[in-house]
């Protein structure tokens, strides 16, 4: 979560030097590169099965293509503090969506967890005093970003039960890449020219947020996901936006406001409702009593 939250900052600061999309593609790809030679060493490389394949070029469309793209142009129209607390709304739509693509059940709970989370954003986006005329649009492109990485997780889960989800994410990211520069020769005619000519600091930010955050990150989440199960990572990354906010403050200088510490607060609450980790929480504190008894 301290890479991933930190993950905005860097991010924020490659899309104000490098052309957005051509940059991300770049970065997305050399992610992906570093994924399939870490699970070549570990001897996880494998071909896709036909129906593995379209699964997951699906999900690539939403979680790569979709979600970087709209996060790089996002991210060079609005704060970082503010693209990390929005971002951080990824397990609450998650679970809204589950709803109606997975059959999940919407309780009193949950609908109260999507009420206080989308409460949090509105304080988040509407904190210029200007009404709906006052959401910039790249808090709009932001929400779009993590709107479509939570409707891949719903494809990701039909298909993480044949597929290690680390190979996976390997595919997904080589995939999407190629996608993205495709994209960003049309939308970015001199953008292979802006990725050359930047200092020694500005390609280490570059390559840690391709290989630490976006490759290992996504590797070492994966990972702990199995271990620790769905509703202890719910929770966990709540923490998410927080180092965002944090990050933004010290790296960046961005004043963090009252209405952003709201929105935070109400979109940790949201999640934790939402998500359904409250109440897989309270049926296990239940279960250990009973076991006690």
């Amino acid at each position: 979560m301290v890479v991933w939250g930190l993950n905005v900052i860097a991010t924020k600061i490659l899309v104000a030097n490098y052309m957005p999309v051509t940059m991300t593609a770049c970065r997305v790809f050399t992610a992906g590169i570093s994924v399939f030679i870490i699970l070549f060493f570990f001897k996880k490389v494998r071909k896709l099965t036909k129906k593995e394949f379209k699964y997951v070029f699906f999900a690539m469309l939403l979680n790569v293509v979709a979600h970087h793209y709209f996060l790089s142009i996002g991210l060079s129209q609005t704060s970082a503090s503010n693209g990390g607390l929005i971002l951080g709304m990824g397990p609450l739509l998650t679970a809204l969506l589950s709803v109606f693509f997975l059959g999940s059940v919407l309780t009193f709970v949950r609908i109260l967890g999507v009420l206080f989370g989308f409460a949090g954003v509105a304080f988040i986006v509407l904190q210029s005093g200007g009404g709906f005329h006052g959401v910039s649009h790249g808090d709009f492109y932001v929400f779009l970003a993590i709107l479509a990485q939570a409707a891949s997780f719903v494809l990701i889960k039909k298909v993480s039960s044949t597929l290690d989800p680390r190979l996976m994410t390997g595919y997904m990211l080589v995939m999407g890449s190629i996608i993205l520069f495709g994209i960003s020769q049309i939308v970015e005619p001199n953008g292979m020219a802006s990725m050359f000519h930047h200092s020694t600091g500005m390609w280490a930010v570059f390559f840690s947020s391709a290989i630490i955050a976006t490759a290992i990150g996504h590797m070492l989440y994966n990972y702990a996901l199995g271990e620790v199960g769905t509703t202890e990572a719910s929770v966990f990354i709540n923490l998410n936006p927080f180092f965002s906010l944090i990050g933004a403050a010290l790296f960046l200088g961005e004043k963090i406001v009252v209405t952003q510490v709201i929105g935070f607060v109400l979109i940790l609450i949201g999640v934790v409702f939402g998500s359904g980790a409250f109440e897989e929480i309270s049926r296990k504190m239940k279960r250990d009593q009973q076991m006690h008894v």
